[in-house]
């Protein structure tokens, strides 16, 4: 997994939902500050819901504090659109079916369910600079209080 202080290579793009609208940006396109980039598995199951709905409850407060917020899984921007609406995000959320996010961050792990092994993005976050430069690094995401998680991230970085 990348640490603090490498950069990303931020040239390669994602399919988006933001605002309303499905879109196709470069990664770079999306850092117009410092932003997080939290990585699920999937919409509409147990952890990923508890993730995303603590990331919700608090995205104004990381927008105050100068960052985006930037949810990346494998689902599809129709897939998003319909999840941003029931749970009411509105932060960006990406479209990654080919783990680009998780090969530039080294971050694609190998993973089990149901006795079957596979090769998928970690579940993590990351505050990048602007430039890609990755600020900090969550390696295992607390599903039910992930925003606490990021706020003593944030609070270290000041």
């Amino acid at each position: 997994m990348i640490s603090a202080g490498k950069k990303i290579d931020t040239r390669f793009q994602l399919k988006v939902f933001r605002d309303g609208e499905a879109g196709t940006v470069a990664l770079a396109d999306l850092l117009t500050r410092r932003t997080i980039v939290s990585v699920y598995m999937r919409n509409n199951t147990p952890g990923c819901d508890r993730q995303n709905d603590s990331l919700a409850a608090h995205a104004a407060e990381f927008d105050r504090a100068g960052y985006n917020l930037v949810a990346v899984s494998r689902d599809t921007c129709g897939s998003h659109a319909k999840y941003a609406a029931k749970k009411k995000i509105s932060y960006t959320l990406a479209s990654d079916p080919e783990d680009l996010f998780a090969q530039a961050a080294d971050s694609v792990v190998e993973k089990s369910m149901y006795g079957r092994k596979f090769r998928g993005p970690a579940r993590a976050a990351y505050v990048l600079d602007r430039d890609g430069t990755v600020l900090a690094v969550l390696e295992k995401v607390d599903t039910a209080d992930h925003a606490a998680q990021l706020r003593k991230v944030l609070a270290a970085l000041k």
